[in-house]
This record gives structure tokens, sequence and C-alpha cells, in this order.
């Protein structure tokens, strides 16, 4: 059982670590930052909008890491 959580932790960590390149942009700024020669802007943008919406699912995903730990303790403590 447990090199079962270990494989999946691992795997989920690749994951983050070998994950594609994303590009995410609304409309209004793609069609404001096309016209830009340099790109530097839009590339800018791209990497803030991917910051932002990474944020919430890793804290999502710690909390709910943390919570199944308690309950798992305790469970283990009244199984003694």
């Amino acid at each position: 059982m447990f090199k079962l959580k270990y494989k999946i932790v691992v795997f989920y960590l690749l994951s983050l670590v070998f994950s594609p390149k994303t590009n995410a942009q609304c409309a209004m700024c793609r069609a404001v930052l096309e016209s830009e020669e340099g790109q530097t802007a839009a590339q800018g943008i791209n990497d803030g909008i991917v910051y932002l919406m990474a944020i919430p699912y890793i804290l999502v995903a710690g909390i709910s890491y943390l919570i199944y730990r308690k309950f798992y303790r305790v469970n283990a403590k009244l199984n003694k």
C-alpha cells in the first residue's frame, strides 16, 4: 500500500516538473499584445496568468493533504 502511494506522489511531482508549455491569455489581452514587436510583454503576461492559476490548486492540494494526514493519525490511534 505504501509503495502505491509513493508511486502516485512521484508521478504527480514528475508531471508538475515535466509539464508542457502552456499559453493562457484572454482574447482582449492577446489582441493588444500581438501588435507588440518584441513579444516580451506577452510572455510575461502568459507566465503571470499560469502562476496565478496554479496557486489555488497547490493550496487546495496542500490543505487536503493536511486534513487527510490528521484523520489518518486519529484513525490509527483509535485502532490501537
